[in-house]
Order: structure tokens, then sequence, then C-alpha cells
């Protein structure tokens, strides 16, 4: 015997709004559900991760993402909130992490590097599948960034962000605000290679690991203790900076 089905009302807010068609944006629309489908189900089904969001009203009401459909229900989903506090309110979403930190997927390895060069914890490889990345990112309990929304939806995953901008500056402006991270950049202090925090090395040390132009040049020296990269303020950190900047 075929499911009862119902209608409910929805409206989704600000930057929701991405994840659906150009119809239902900013609007109130109808969306039809089975019976027994929740409010996580709902959510998902109309293309939005459930990472993005932090609020979920039923009829006025918060409820959590566990929450049953019915029919005639009006529904407002809010994205995450960083600066209103609505912690008298049912937040679908967990709390937020002691520590910032990222796993990036396998097509956003520019943004990775760019990450690193201001200082942030992004782990990254080329070979990860999304398994992995769920996997890690809930074991690790790091912030999955990604622009494909299936892998968001996967019931692992409690911390990420579908990346909206295909250019990789676009994209490290929209994860420093969306996670307000201006305030928290160090830049040039990771290895952009490894992600493993940089070491001080003397002048004397680095003498003999870098051209005798190099060593003769400059005074100041980091290493990455892992795979061994030598660092110093030549052309490159300039360029780095002004990008920076």
């Amino acid at each position: 015997m075929p499911k009862k089905t119902g209608w409910v009302e929805i409206r989704c807010y600000e930057e929701l709004n991405d994840f659906l068609p150009p119809q239902a944006r900013k609007r109130s629309f109808p969306a039809r559900f089975s019976q027994g489908d929740t409010v996580k189900a709902l959510v998902e089904a109309l293309g939005i991760p459930h990472t993005e969001v932090d609020l979920v009203l039923v009829n006025g009401a918060s409820v959590g993402f566990s929450h049953r459909l019915h029919d005639g229900d009006f529904i407002s989903v809010y994205p995450v909130f960083e600066s209103l506090d609505i912690s008298a309110l049912t937040r679908v979403r967990p709390g937020g992490l002691r520590r910032t930190r990222f796993v990036l997927d396998v097509h956003l390895g520019r943004l990775a590097k760019l990450l690193r060069m201001l200082g942030f914890d992004a782990l990254y490889a080329n070979d990860l599948d999304d398994e992995s990345l769920s996997r890690i990112s809930a074991g690790e309990r790091r912030i999955l960034l990604t622009r494909d929304r299936e892998l968001l939806k996967r019931s692992a995953v409690t911390h990420g962000y579908c990346v909206r901008s295909t250019q990789a500056l676009e994209q490290l402006r929209e994860v420093i605000g969306r996670f307000d991270l201006a305030g928290r950049l160090r830049p040039f202090s990771r290895c952009l290679r490894c992600n493993t925090p940089l070491k001080r090395r003397t002048r004397r040390r680095a003498a003999g690991e870098v051209p005798p132009r190099v060593a003769r040049t400059y005074r100041r020296f980091r290493a990455c203790p892992t795979c061994g990269r030598i660092y110093w303020r030549g052309s490159h950190w300039e360029r780095m900076r002004k990008l920076i900047s």
C-alpha cells in the first residue's frame, strides 16, 4: 500500500535560497511529503544540506530535525546564525567546534592552499573519497568544505559548508566570512605543502639547506618539521602578502 502524502508550506531564509530554484526563493511555497517524513528529510529533499541549517520553526515553534511533518504545517528554515543569540530555541545544528579546522574535498585544492597560507588547519589530499571525507570530518571534528551537496547530506557530517563560488579567491572570502575568521589569521605559519605548523630555523642551519644567494640575502627562515620545506621572505612571500591584503 502506498504511503499517504500531504502538503506543507515552507519558506527558507537568507543564503539557504542559494539551493532553491529561482521561483521558490525568498517566498513561501508548497512542498509535498510522505507520511512519516521528518523535517530533515524534507529540507534535504529540497537540496539543502542539513549542515547549512541552524533553526527550524513549525507553526511558530522551534523543532529538531526529527520532528515529523503533518498536513498543513507552515515551516520556516533559517541558516546558521553567527551573531544572533538563539540559545533559548531548539537549534538543529550541533554547537560550534572548539577549534576551527577544515577538511576539503578533492576539488578544492587551491582553496586548501590559500587557507594554509592564512594559517588555518586545512586537511587535503586528492585521493580522499566521500566515505573518507565524512569519516575524517566526524572523527577529527573538522568542518567539511565541499561543493557537493550530497556529501553534506551524510548523517555522519555534523559541521560543513557548501562552497558556492568556483573561483579560489572568492571561495576563500566565502569561508572567512561564513566562519568569521578575519580576526584569526596567522599568515605564513603553516606549511603550504603538508599543512604542518612551521618552526623557526636559524640562519646558520638554513645556510646548508637553501641556495647560497638566499642564505646571504635573507635572515629569517622557517621550516616544516614534516616535509623539510624551507620558507623565507622572498618574492613569493611578497606576492602572497599582497594577495592577503
